[in-house]
């Protein structure tokens, strides 16, 4: 698969299919190893806290698990099934959503959510809800790769620029 087509001297490089997954731009990724980064003890760093007993939300903060993730197109894309932590770093470092239709189950970056106490949902404006279905996934329910994190967070930077027409153009 190419991500762009064949560019001659002034063409413009704009992507070719889905320009969340082109890897180009704001869509680009490093190509690290396809492995988990591990803790000193030698566990998958960052897993879900399902997983993780020892890790628990504060009772404070509001939990995110069971709220629905609205979209940059006010849509909702799915719900909030688990949480993912750093083990070595307490904090969390995703939500995992189920996303509609399909039931695919996706990692959304906790620095793209943003939770809304008040009205009880999970806002997203990176991407619109039909986006979250090609989120890139991870090959194992319970871990993430360096690789696989690398491609997730360019997914969302990428929908900055791409996810709408209205984004390609000059600001001003």
């Amino acid at each position: 698969m190419t991500a762009m087509p064949p560019v001659r001297a002034g063409d413009p490089r704009d992507p070719v299919g889905n320009p969340l997954l082109s890897g180009l731009g704001p869509a680009a990724y490093a190509d690290r190893a396809d492995r988990p980064d591990l803790t000193l003890h030698g566990l998958p760093r960052i897993v879900p806290m399902s997983l993780a007993p020892e890790f628990t939300i504060e009772e404070r903060d509001p939990d995110p698990r069971g709220l629905p993730v609205t979209c940059a197109d006010g849509a909702v894309a799915g719900v909030v099934i688990d949480v993912w932590v750093d083990r070595s770093e307490p904090q969390v470092r995703y939500l995992e959503v189920r996303v509609d239709p399909g039931n695919a189950r996706v990692l959304l970056p906790i620095t793209y959510a943003k939770v809304h106490r008040s009205r009880a949902h999970i806002q997203v404006k990176a991407i619109t809800a039909a986006q979250f279905v090609d989120v890139p996934k991870t090959a194992k329910a319970s871990v993430v790769t360096l690789l696989e994190e690398d491609k997730i967070q360019a997914y969302f930077a990428a929908g900055h620029l791409y996810a709408t027409p209205d984004r390609l153009g000059p600001v001003l």
